[in-house]
């Protein structure tokens, strides 16, 4: 037997054949350098320490001039040139690379196998494809994830055409197996375009999309490249979003697509009968969609008439969308998207199949006034019945006498007009008390990690639980509307905010309008946000929870009410300080300021943790024996039953007068499955 040694190990190698892989007692072992299953003929370590080598990967060179990257040569490394904290993806089936790589100097990076498979396709010499039937994707199970994947050439859905799965994992199209190596392209008469990898990056000549995996046709004299897809489209495409075929048409000149109206590049689609002209992947743009910035649906059109619109502002993006072109629009009311800013975010809305068109889901307000007793000579309820109070209500407007309530529903101070209860210590906005029992919401969870949106959910309105808000994350107590589905809840402020086009608020003079995508710091509290609502006329962006502030709050350290202040009162330094923590304040960030006594503190000092919580109102939920009610001890701060410290914060105390608990809300012992 020969005993040579190979790169990236210190001991001899000894071939095996099938009989002595067997024979030697070896069950599966993997490839020391691909890290794949190991067949005869291999190599093994003459030293049995384990280390395998494939024949292929023994052999593979150290250095290869590959044919689809002719300007350097790509050398094999024994570990990619990384760090831990960054991974290494192959540049052609985008998987992670380990140990052993094929890179060049341009960060091109390959797994054994994908360089020396690749080489084979330039020398026509794929003789894996030999012995391996093609899969019709009419046929074909798909993965988990309901698709069949994508080809490692051309990187389009395998479900296109007909391929070829190799065992070995890679995956392609059999036409993309048989691609011309050179090819006279009349996008680019200059010079012939060569079958080559994309190590420059470059976007696509005719689609404007930059690929990073698998081949492109290019030129690297004018710096330009071609996807393979785009390179040979299809003369005909039928398409059931649209009732007549389109016909391919070459220009040599942009043009703007109908369906975008963005500009295209040499290759349209025309619909003769409808003289409209597209991008080959508009063509499949679903027709009706559910968004999660709207509750109704909208639809797809190619034109629309001005005159229907009051304004033609686009709800994701806030500029006006040109109707002569395509757009998304609601049947229902006055709300459009760029066709663009309504597909953006895949997890933000979803299809709604032409068949189920005209099965509508519609928000059915049932109220929550259940009877009207009086009314005045406007007609407006004077006294109503409420489902959430056992009392009757009566609408006044008597700030003076009831200005330091709150709200029940949203805890926010009482402005006119409102109702309250003369029997009891309850109050709510006149527009809280008009919320209808049932909403359905499609804006769901989208200021925190957004989660895949499925259509318009009911959400009900509910009260006297407590709860922790799946926008602002504030616990609470008061109204809530929440999702039966899976139990997600909403508070009031939360929900009026983002039921709004435009939103004021009086630290600014302008309307802030809601930005999904804005990487900037907030300019009331200073932090880092990914969402924001902006001004469009000046650079002002604040976070969400800084525009459901309440402008007027209670607290301990003031007598008086202390009023949210957008803007520094003074200029000393010694000012600058938070009079409840003590420590610095920036003055450029808003704080809470009592003009009475020249008292300022923090915006997070003032509100805490629990401010959305009614003192007095009882809780149930626990496992104590009596009904326990929400306190925040001034005074006087008994120890906690739990961890013996004093209650300073909230705190759950027993109502029942012989009964002496008292707990810290965060030690209290939850039911079980509790969720805040």
């Amino acid at each position: 037997m020969e005993e040579p040694k190979y790169h990236g190990h210190q001991h001899p190698l000894l071939m095996l054949n099938e009989e002595q892989l067997i024979g030697n007692g070896n069950g599966v072992v993997d490839c020391s350098r691909c890290g794949e299953k190991v067949s005869a003929p291999c190599f093994s370590c003459a030293e049995c320490c384990g280390f395998y080598l494939h024949k292929t990967c023994a052999e593979a060179p150290l250095e290869l001039n590959h044919p689809f990257h002719r300007h350097h040569p790509l050398l094999l490394l024994q570990n990619p040139p990384y760090t831990s904290d960054t991974r290494c993806v192959c540049d052609f089936c985008d998987e992670t690379c380990e140990q052993f790589i094929y890179r060049c100097s341009c960060d091109l990076n390959f797994h054994i196998k994908c360089a020396l498979f690749t080489f084979n396709i330039a020398e026509r010499n794929l003789k894996e494809l030999e012995h391996v039937a093609l899969e019709d994707p009419s046929f074909s199970s798909r993965n988990d994830s309901g698709n069949l994947g994508k080809c490692f050439v051309c990187w389009e859905p395998l479900a296109i055409y007909t391929y070829f799965s190799l065992d070995c994992g890679v995956n392609l199209h059999k036409k993309c197996a048989e691609l011309s190596l050179e090819l006279d392209h009349l996008c680019h008469r200059k010079h012939p375009l060569v079958l080559q990898f994309n190590s420059q990056r470059r976007a696509c000549k005719v689609c404007q999309v930059t690929q990073r995996r698998g081949f492109v046709y290019g030129c690297s004299l004018c710096e330009l490249a071609i996807h393979i897809d785009c390179a040979s489209p299809l003369p005909v495409i039928e398409h059931k979003s649209h009732q007549h075929p389109f016909t391919l048409f070459w220009r040599q000149i942009p043009f703007i697509c109908d369906a975008c109206g963005t500009e295209g590049h040499h290759v349209a689609y025309t619909c003769g009968t409808c003289s409209i002209m597209v991008h080959k992947k508009c063509i499949s743009f679903p027709r009706i969609i559910q968004h999660a910035f709207h509750v109704h649906r909208v639809f797809h059109t190619y034109f629309i008439r001005k005159e229907y619109f009051e304004s033609l502002n686009c709800l994701w993006c806030h500029e006006v969308v040109n109707t002569e072109h395509g757009s998304y629009f609601c049947a229902d009311c006055n709300v459009i998207f760029h066709v663009t800013c309504a597909l953006k975010e895949k997890d933000l809305y979803c299809i709604v199949s032409q068949e189920n068109e005209e099965d509508k889901s519609l928000d059915i307000p049932v109220n929550s006034i259940t009877k009207v007793l009086e009314t005045n000579d406007d007609g407006e309820a004077t006294v109503i019945e409420h489902c959430k109070h056992k009392h009757y209500l009566m609408l006044s407007d008597n700030i003076r006498e009831h200005g330091d309530k709150c709200c029940d529903g949203c805890f926010l101070f009482i402005s006119p007009k409102f109702y309250h209860c003369s029997r009891c210590d309850f109050f709510l906005h006149k527009s809280c008390a008009e919320l209808p029992k049932m909403k359905l919401f499609s804006k769901h969870n989208i200021c925190g990690e957004t989660e895949f949106f499925s259509g318009s959910k009911p959400f009900i309105l509910t009260s006297d639980c407590m709860f922790s808000c799946e926008l602002c994350e504030y616990l609470s107590n008061g109204f809530s509307y929440k999702c039966n589905e899976c139990g997600s809840q909403i508070c009031l402020r939360c929900l009026d905010l983002f039921l709004q086009d435009a939103v004021k608020i009086p630290g600014h003079k302008h309307p802030l309008l809601f930005y999904y995508d804005y990487e900037e710091q907030c300019c009331a509290c200073g932090r880092d946000i990914i969402r924001a609502f902006c001004c469009k006329d000046c650079n002002f962006h604040i976070c969400n929870l800084c525009v459901i502030r309440p402008t007027r709050v209670r607290h301990k350290c003031d007598e008086h009410l202390l009023i949210l202040t957008y803007d520094k009162i003074n200029d000393y330094v010694k000012y600058h300080y938070c009079d409840i923590c003590e420590k610095e304040r920036d003055p450029k960030l808003w704080f809470y300021h009592c003009k009475t006594c020249d008292t300022s503190a923090h915006v997070d000092c003032v509100l805490g943790k629990y401010s959305f919580i009614r003192l007095g109102s009882t809780y149930n939920e626990g496992n104590h024996q009596h009904p326990l009610t929400f306190v925040k001890k001034i005074h006087y701060y008994p120890e906690c039953v739990e961890c013996g410290k004093p209650c300073e914060d909230l705190s759950l105390e027993c109502a029942e007068p012989r009964c002496n608990y008292i707990a810290h809300w965060k030690c209290r012992k939850p039911t079980i499955g509790g969720r805040y």
